[in-house]
């Protein structure tokens, strides 16, 4: 995990909040939670190194492969 990347999208995640939240004042409820849930991705995607990560082939290939084992007994 690359703790600069995560602190830095957190600065600019407060930031953003501190700018739109009084221009949202008059918005209804369900967008100002849609707002907040995509910055929450959006921070949560900044703790993995999505470069390196493997791709969804993989983890589905490591999910089903024990179960491919069984199955040929």
């Amino acid at each position: 995990m690359q703790w600069l990347a995560f602190f830095s999208t957190m600065v600019i995640i407060t930031v953003i909040i501190a700018l739109q939240w009084p221009r949202m004042k008059h918005y209804p409820r369900k967008d100002k939670g849609a707002f907040l849930v995509l910055l929450l991705f959006g921070l949560v995607l900044s703790m993995f190194d999505l470069k390196y990560m493997n791709g969804p082939t993989t983890w589905v290939e490591a999910i089903f492969k024990p179960f491919g084992q069984f199955m040929e007994k």
